[in-house]
This record gives structure tokens, C-alpha cells and sequence, in this order.
């Protein structure tokens, strides 16, 4: 799957999420299943494996898999334990890791979401597992560590990126409240991502230096997240 074959996604991608968010039944997804396939899928996989060789660039031993349950998240919801029992995912997901956790999702990566009208691009690591947060706080409690994460939020903040917010009210047990850590040891992830309208990009070969002008900002959280991971896991 050459990334030269990459040429942008159709319009008929966005038509497709659009549809399937008024139709999301299974039904009208066998009905319209090709669809899927051709306009949806297929460009995803392609973008993949054309954004890989550039994040590649950066990271060597970036992951960018073109294989559902790989890069490609799967488009079947999980309703088990869910109260919403709608099939269908209505995004298209891809996920680009780097690291060895034993989920893709527990690593430190760069992630891409396509509705029907928003684009989302994110970096970082967004949920330690039980095991990480931990060594997280213990990590990033030390001065070396947490201020060079302070510095990277900092300068987040100044352009146009959303840092994800502390998920705890108070500074965990053991851990000095009034500490200029405080913030960062209330986090239980550490990311950032953009939001916006579909750009017009989306439909030709550029998509590919868009999201790599947003992700090259966010590459420096996305690095500490990473090194922070890689040092956990040793």
C-alpha cells in the first residue's frame, strides 16, 4: 500500500459519517456497507501508512499499522456494558503509538478523529493505567521531570491547542498540596488535541502537512509522555 497512493479523502467519507449518524442500525450499515469500504476505509488506510513515513521522520519507531485494531480503531461499538446500544461508531479513528505497553492505547502516541463535522487531532497519553499513575506522580514530583513538563504546557497554552484538564479535585495522599506540581499531580493523563471544523485540506494530499503542522506542536508532550512510559515500564 504505497502512501503515494494517497490522494486525500473523497467527500463521500463525510457523507458516509453523516448518513451513518442519522441511520446508525445495522440494517442501513449492510445496506451501505461498500460505501464504507471505498470512501471511508480505504483512504484510511492509505493515510496511514502516507502519515507513518513522515511521523517516521520524527520518531523512528512510530507505530502507524494500517490493520483494524492497529492504527484503524474498529467502527463496531462495544454495548455490552454500555447504556447507549447504537452498533456503529460514528468517527473515523486512527491511532499512531510509540512504546510497548500491552494495549496500543496505553502508550504515548499521536491520535486522529474524523466526524461528520469536526476534525481532532491529539497527542500524548491520555489515561495512565493503574499501574503507571503511580510512578507518574513519583515522576513528575521530581524537579528535573516536572518542570520540563511545566515548560512543555506553557507553551502549549500559548498556541492553539487544549491541554486535557486534572481529572482529581485535590492532590493525591503523600504529595504536598501547596507543591508547584500540584496541577500535574492531579492529572491521571497527559495530552493535548485540536478542534475544528473539517478544513478544506481533508479532500486533497495536503491533509497530510496539516495535521503535521499541528502535530510538530505537539510533539514535545508527546515526547515526555513517551520517555515518562519508557522509564516506567523498565
Amino acid at each position: 500500500m504505497p502512501a503515494q497512493n494517497f490522494a486525500g479523502f473523497p467527500k463521500e467519507a463525510v457523507t458516509f459519517l453523516t448518513d451513518l449518524t442519522e441511520n446508525n442500525n445495522k440494517p442501513w450499515f449492510d445496506e451501505h456497507k461498500s460505501e464504507y469500504e471505498e470512501f471511508v476505509l480505504a483512504p484510511a488506510r492509505q493515510f496511514i501508512v502516507a502519515m507513518g513515513e513522515r511521523l517516521k521522520v520524527w520518531i523512528p519507531e512510530i507505530n502507524a499499522d494500517p490493520r483494524v485494531n492497529k492504527s484503524l480503531f474498529r467502527i463496531y461499538r462495544d454495548t455490552r456494558f454500555s447504556a447507549n446500544k447504537t452498533p456503529y461508531k460514528t468517527n473515523l479513528a486512527i491511532w499512531f503509538w510509540q512504546g510497548t505497553g500491552k494495549s496500543r492505547v496505553e502508550n504515548s502516541g499521536f491520535y486522529f478523529s474524523l466526524t461528520k463535522d469536526k476534525l481532532m487531532l491529539g497527542s500524548g497519553s491520555h489515561i495512565f493505567g493503574k499501574e503507571v499513575l503511580p510512578f507518574y506522580r513519583d515522576y513528575v514530583n521530581k524537579a528535573a521531570n516536572g518542570d520540563a513538563l511545566l515548560k512543555i504546557l506553557d507553551a502549549v497554552r500559548k498556541s492553539d491547542l487544549q491541554l486535557q484538564q486534572p481529572h482529581y479535585k485535590r492532590v493525591p495522599r503523600g504529595f504536598d498540596a501547596d507543591s508547584k506540581y500540584e496541577e500535574l499531580l492531579r492529572l491521571n493523563g497527559v495530552s493535548a488535541f485540536w478542534e475544528n471544523s473539517v478544513p478544506a485540506e481533508l479532500y486533497s494530499p495536503d491533509i497530510i502537512d496539516f495535521c503535521l503542522n499541528i502535530c510538530k506542536t505537539m510533539l514535545p508532550l508527546q515526547q515526555w509522555a513517551a520517555k515518562m512510559l519508557q522509564t516506567a515500564r523498565r
